[in-house]
């Protein structure tokens, strides 16, 4: 790719995040962004028409999802690789992107020469992998995830299930007559189990890995 331009779509929901994204890749001759998208419906369109090498690819957007849209370009055999460049590296969203079909998974403070390098290697056909994302993904191959129970304890979805519904960790710890710090104890232990740092993350994964619902 050394020889040549490489081009590029972004597809994002927010303009201010594709326009800072533009002229960063304006600023270097290597580079050619052919074309944006607001969405992944959109962005599977103009991956199919503009042809680029890389798809830099954001993953929760409202025009449709990233995660969809890299699998849609994945079943039609497009030739242009995505690099994910998001805000979010919980395993429910790494784990999906990169299943899908996805060449490399970045987060939006990587530096300015780490995401050039990182769309160079993603057009070479390399996989490129934030830190963050890559130790994520080492633990899940180390710690493969079973059936319902045997991630959490029958306590620890019965709080969960109750997070879900919007229970404060009062209610909660009123309903199963359990302290509030027992309460708290419970979540810290499915935040670790289910790799995620927050109750609507952890809730996301319950329902993606079929714990919840």
């Amino acid at each position: 790719m050394a020889d040549r331009t490489i081009t590029l779509l972004i597809v994002d929901d927010h303009p201010v995040v594709r326009d800072g994204l533009r002229g960063m890749f304006a600023s270097d001759p290597g580079f050619e962004v052919l074309g944006e998208a607001a969405g992944g419906v959109e962005g599977v369109e103009l991956a199919r028409s503009l042809d680029p090498d890389v798809v830099l690819m954001d993953l929760r957007m409202p025009a449709g999802g990233g995660v969809q849209a890299i699998a849609e370009l994945t079943r039609r055999g497009a030739r242009a690789k995505v690099l994910v460049l998001t805000t979010y590296d919980t395993d429910s969203d790494t784990i999906p992107a990169i299943e899908a079909g996805a060449t490399g998974y970045l987060l939006k403070d990587a530096p300015r020469d780490e995401l050039f390098t990182a769309v160079r290697a993603a057009a070479d056909g390399r996989t490129v992998l934030s830190p963050a994302v890559a130790s994520r993904l080492v633990h899940a191959v180390r710690n493969p995830v079973g059936p319902a129970a045997d991630v959490l304890s029958a306590r620890e979805r019965e709080v969960l299930e109750l997070v879900a519904k919007g229970t404060s960790n009062r209610e909660i710890a009123r309903e199963l007559f359990i302290s509030e710090a027992t309460v708290k104890t419970h979540l810290t232990h499915v935040y670790g189990k289910l790799g995620v740092r927050d109750r609507a993350a952890a809730v996301a994964v319950g329902y993606d890995r079929g714990i919840l619902g």
